[in-house]
């Protein structure tokens, strides 16, 4: 099992990636990756409208492709939006040349004049050294703070939700998925994760 915690030393070796925002403000950033999906992410979508709640989602270019009433749904209820490549592909078995096409691929999808968006989340959290540089001469790269690991079907939505909210604090990125894989625990998890914080007297912002 993955930390549910990023550990320090990734932000120290990686210290121009965004892993958490410095704040002493009661807010948490919620991401969401791998979408826009029909049902699950509509389901998101109610789910934070719900709470009050704005988040940024990490499109893959392809399901934007295949479902922009659902993206452009994100859009219009203000929510952020960000690159997580067109075809989801891992960094470090991609030469740069064909990772980086790929990801200006996601960026024509997403159409980044309208979304205003310079974000970027490697799939897997996963780059080399030649792509990450390349990617900083124009995109801000987002890690996490926190990884719920809702993707994991092995792991009880109970220990998901209680090691999720124990590894939060202010300024926190959260991941969560809007995949076929993570939806049981997704929505088992991501109601009473809002309801913790809200109690508590967070709010969710989109970064």
């Amino acid at each position: 099992m993955l930390p549910f915690k990023t550990p320090f030393v990734a932000k120290y070796i990686y210290p121009r990636l965004l892993w958490k925002v410095k704040t002493t403000e009661k807010v948490i950033y919620l991401t969401f990756d791998d979408g826009p999906i029909p049902n699950l992410t509509e389901w998101v979508l109610d789910v934070l409208q719900e709470y009050g709640a704005k988040a940024t989602f990490f499109c893959v270019g392809e399901n934007v492709l295949r479902n922009r009433s659902i993206y452009n749904r994100v859009l219009a209820e203000g929510h952020k939006v960000g690159n997580h490549t067109q075809h989801h592909i891992n960094g470090k078995r991609s030469k740069a040349e064909a990772y980086l096409a790929d990801v200006l691929a996601c960026d024509e999808a997403l159409d980044t004049d309208k979304s205003n968006s310079s974000l970027f989340r490697p799939p897997y959290g996963r780059l080399t050294n030649a792509q990450r540089k390349a990617l900083l001469k124009n995109k801000t790269i987002v890690m996490w703070d926190v990884l719920t690991q809702d993707y994991d079907q092995t792991i009880d939505p109970s220990i998901i939700l209680r090691k999720s909210i124990a590894a939060t604090s202010k300024g926190s990125i959260v991941v969560f998925h809007d995949n076929v894989k993570a939806e049981a625990n997704l929505k088992a998890v991501l109601p009473a994760y809002l309801r913790h914080f809200e109690k508590a007297g967070y709010r969710f912002e989109a970064l």
